[in-house]
């Protein structure tokens, strides 16, 4: 028989995952296993998903149990369910959080840089911590009642344990309870430009060069991987990493800064990294991860970025910088105490109106690559197949009339012949042209709208922090100034971000499309001149 439930209270699902339930509604529970406060059922509407385990009160057999005390309504009580079982209510929630760092090896840690590690040194991913605090045991009042709305200092919490609002430790520092020690040298700086809020810019900019890779063994040459020579020009030293680096840096990264876009990696590979393709495309991905890198006023600077730019072969310095950058205290929540604003406050609603037309833009953006890519990713296969294809057609047919020709013997007909075969031998190149060229001016624009994608990927969860925020001040009391100055800190930092990414857009786009035009031009000019040259053998036959 079916697992019953009645609601107690009603709720309203704000994310992915969540079904709304209402007041004396009977649901269906798939079990009455809790994952952090929360159930997995189906309420009368035929909606599956998760509701807060304390809105309900689970029937069986005319005894009622309050998942709140977790007892009967005898004096028995019953033991607390275990959590980890649950696995499906914590897909159904999540909501494809871009916080989840990578997982899994294109190469494993080298075994000297690693021995040693403890338990205490694994980094503190968000998809594997505990709930950043207990989920309360005492029964909630209803949301939006008159008690909640009367302007007390306590503001509700996200029931939602896997919102991104509470994930990223946004919910936890509105509500004040962010603590940690912040140095001089890890204060971040929004400054009131003139656009909006944006970043203080780094006094100090660098660029940073990567090498072609060259394949290094191990274990005797059991073990072979690419080692890329990155050479910042604020020292103008030389460090070789490896892919498993850059990916170890950016897991760091993406923990430490839950409202600052980093920039996605390119994808790892099983098989074939070893190709030549394969090494090259990695290694413009990485140099545009680079470029997004050392031009960020925030991530350029931090601590972590710099050990991994400037950190050479000094194996015990390596590990004391990677086992500080997994020992930061100034993650998630703490995040937010690092963050100095301007002296005015920001107008919530312009904010607020700011951030959703971030959110059409981003998503009109994202449609729209996808369309771009996909048409100029055709566009590259008709050149290097059908373009190619269709040239050498030609080309051979003009060989094949000059050896018609040449069964004229006539001495002034040689020249006319032999103009006509280099006519087919000019289209011929004309067409290896065509196939080479996307390569040069395609190709790069498709990696640029790979690594913006990432970007909007991003956005998503950075903008849910900001309303998470922006909501919670709504439902309290204007007096309440401190949550005010808390909500006015997420929101400078918000927009800060979106002014780097639209800036940063500005500039890639702009200098990618000349570099496009001006490999278009060298590409005509290019077949220019070898139909020309063809032309100029029919006058040197005369």
């Amino acid at each position: 028989m079916a697992l019953k439930a009645k609601v107690l209270y009603d709720f309203h699902s704000e994310n992915q995952g969540e079904i709304s339930i209402t007041e004396n509604e009977l649901v269906t529970l798939f079990s009455e296993e809790e994952l952090e406060g929360w159930l997995e059922g189906e309420n009368s509407r035929g909606e599956t998903g998760l509701f807060p385990a304390s809105y309900v009160e689970i029937i069986r057999d005319h005894i009622t149990t309050n998942t709140n005390n977790n007892s009967f309504s005898s004096p028995k009580t019953r033991a607390v369910p275990a959590t980890q079982s649950a696995q499906r209510g914590l897909g159904a929630g999540s909501g494809g959080s871009s916080f989840n760092t990578s997982q899994g090896s294109d190469d494993d840690w080298d075994d000297d840089w690693d021995e040693g590690s403890a338990a205490a040194d694994v980094p503190r991913g968000l998809g594997s911590s505990p709930p950043l605090y207990p989920v309360t045991t005492s029964l909630p009042g209803r949301r939006g009642s008159s008690q909640q709305a009367k302007g007390s200092a306590t503001v509700g919490r996200n029931l939602n344990r896997f919102s991104t609002f509470v994930k990223s430790g946004g919910e936890a520092f509105l509500l004040g309870e962010a603590s940690a020690f912040v140095r001089d040298g890890d204060r971040i700086c929004v400054v009131m430009g003139k656009h909006g809020p944006e970043w203080q810019e780094d006094p100090y900019p660098f660029t940073c060069t990567i090498d072609d890779p060259t394949k290094q063994t191990k274990f005797k040459g059991m073990k072979s991987y690419m080692s890329y020579g990155l050479t910042p020009t604020h020292t103008s030293v030389q460090v070789n990493r490896r892919y498993k680096h850059f990916d170890w840096l950016y897991a760091r990264l993406v923990e430490r800064f839950p409202v600052i876009s980093v920039p996605h990696l390119p994808e790892k590979q099983a098989t074939g990294r070893f190709e030549e393709d394969f090494i090259s495309k990695r290694r413009k991905g990485l140099i545009w991860w680079m470029n997004h890198m050392s031009s960020h006023p925030v991530l350029a600077r931090c601590d972590v970025f710099q050990h991994f730019l400037t950190c050479g072969a000094d194996e015990k310095a390596w590990k004391q910088g990677k086992r500080k950058a997994e020992r930061d205290e100034l993650v998630g929540a703490n995040f937010f105490l690092t963050i100095s604003t301007p002296a005015v406050p920001l107008d919530l609603q312009e904010v607020e109106s700011k951030i959703e037309g971030f959110k059409t833009f981003t998503r009109k953006m994202d449609e729209n690559i996808v369309v771009v890519n996909a048409t100029i990713n055709e566009f590259a296969r008709k050149q290097m197949a059908g373009f190619k294809k269709e040239y050498q057609k030609v080309g051979q047919s003009f060989r094949i009339l000059a050896q018609a020709f040449e069964l004229d013997q006539q001495a002034y007909s040689v020249g006319l012949n032999k103009a006509i075969a280099y006519t087919g031998e000019a289209y011929d190149a004309v067409g290896d042209y065509f196939a080479e060229q996307p390569r040069h001016d395609l190709d790069p624009i498709s990696d640029l709208l790979d690594l913006y994608r990432g970007h909007l990927s991003n956005f998503p969860d950075i903008i849910h922090v900001q309303k998470g925020a922006l909501t919670k001040v709504k439902d309290c009391s204007k007096q309440e100034t401190e949550l005010h100055d808390r909500c006015n800190i997420i929101s400078c930092a918000t927009l800060a971000e979106i002014q780097h990414f639209h800036r940063t857009r500005v500039r890639d786009f702009r200098l990618q499309m000349q570099q496009h035009l001006r490999q278009q031009i060298g590409f005509f000019q290019k077949i220019t001149a070898k139909l020309e040259d063809a032309l100029q053998r029919y006058e040197d036959d005369r």
